[in-house]
């Protein structure tokens, strides 16, 4: 696509028939197959070629046994965090956990008890609800409040809310609506929760994807309060297209939380990991600087280029352009549908197979989330195909 690009992210990679939920999933959920998938958060471009190297370099070794964790794969994770955000970790603080959602659900009963109320501001990534549900707490709700085209905290509702609750998980950037939050909001999360004695679990899976000239915040750089009341979590799976190796870590800067934590993970060995997890992680941040600098900008031009199209043909349905993220907040509601009619619309009528807003909890009624991490002619197609659909309600 660009001539400066030393990768191909035009390249299409047929993902068909290899186990992969955004695509053969598509039956199961949407009964069809002939949808665009648009959907499940990862990317349709090929995995970073030095993690792929790694992995074929491992192979070439035939026995595939019990692993540790060596140093440099603590290293690589310290230099990256170091280097991308300026916040300086040790290898005690780093926690693997075998993905980003079972180790919020590990935390979440690590931390908190059965009837205990756990926080969220929905719209928000949608296991935060099922997890905090399935685990038997007590979801509590702070809705975001929508503020000319963007989410902005609401933070006399969560003075409010936060009070008798035990955990709130910050979606830190958020996830559906692309915000990165500024120091102001998180600071202040950080004074309230250290107050009222609220763990904050901060996940920030998609730090890595922030899009220039937006910067990431860690949530536990925000002050010595932060950084003692709160567990992080963070991954290159999003990133550098590697979540099916489910390699995540949690940062837990406080030596008791952190002690409790492992106790609880000890005893059933849920920290394990896996023979090609370590080496995949040091792989991507050892090598993924000038890989990633190129994809954060082929998926720049992919958003720039879903706004612009759909401005110019489809203006009922609005871009909330992303801050972070390959993951687009569409704002249907001028369109004037139910849920539901808005779901058949994009699938019956555009062929597409997105994420339904409301999943992401009642305020996300009237949305629907777009993947835009994908080669740009399958974009276009795509667009194509909901521009005509668009103008057969018109």
């Amino acid at each position: 696509m660009l001539s400066f690009m030393k990768y191909n992210f035009d390249e299409i990679i047929d993902r068909s028939h290899t186990a992969a939920v955004k695509w053969d999933g598509l039956n199961e959920v949407w009964g069809r197959t002939d949808l665009i998938p648009m959907w499940v958060a990862d990317m349709d471009f090929a995995t970073a070629p030095f993690v792929l190297e790694a992995i074929k370099k491992r192979c070439e070794n035939p026995v595939l046994g019990y692993t540790c964790k060596p140093d440099s794969y603590y290293q690589a994770i310290i230099r990256w965090i170091k280097e991308r955000y300026g916040w300086n970790i040790e290898r005690g603080m780093i926690n693997f956990v075998p993905g980003i959602v079972p180790g919020i659900g590990m935390a979440m009963n690590a931390f908190t008890e059965k009837g205990d109320k756990v926080m969220i501001m929905p719209p928000v990534y949608h296991p935060f609800a099922w997890l905090t549900e399935r685990n038997e707490r007590v979801l509590v709700t702070c809705p975001l409040r929508w503020e000319e085209g963007m989410y902005r905290m609401d933070m006399d509702c969560f003075r409010q809310q936060v009070k008798g609750c035990k955990l709130f998980i910050l979606c830190n950037p958020h996830n559906p609506g692309g915000v990165v939050w500024t120091e102001e909001e998180l600071n202040e999360v950080a004074r309230i929760c250290h107050e009222e004695g609220v763990l904050v679990f901060s996940d920030e899976i998609h730090a890595d994807l922030t899009l220039p000239p937006y910067k990431h915040r860690p949530f536990a750089m925000m002050s010595e309060e932060a950084s003692m009341n709160s567990v992080t979590f963070m991954s290159p799976s999003k990133a550098f297209n590697m979540p099916g190796l489910t390699a995540s870590h949690a940062i837990i800067p406080n030596p008791q939380l952190r002690s409790r934590f492992r106790k609880y993970m000890d005893a059933c060995e849920l920290d394990l990991g896996h023979v090609f997890a370590f080496l995949a992680v040091e792989a991507a941040y050892s090598n993924g600087t000038e890989w990633l600098d190129q994809c954060l900008s082929y998926i720049q031009g992919n958003i720039d280029f879903a706004d612009s199209y759909l401005k110019a043909h489809a203006p009922k349905i609005k871009v909330i352009r992303p801050q972070a993220s390959y993951l687009v907040w569409l704002d249907c509601r001028e369109l004037g549908m139910t849920q539901k009619m808005l779901n058949d619309f994009f699938v019956d009528k555009a062929h597409l197979a997105l994420n339904d807003g409301a999943v992401f909890g009642k305020e996300g009624e009237g949305f629907m989330r777009l993947n835009v991490g994908c080669p740009r002619s399958v974009l276009e197609q795509a667009m194509k195909q909901l521009v005509e659909a668009y103008r057969h309600i018109q």
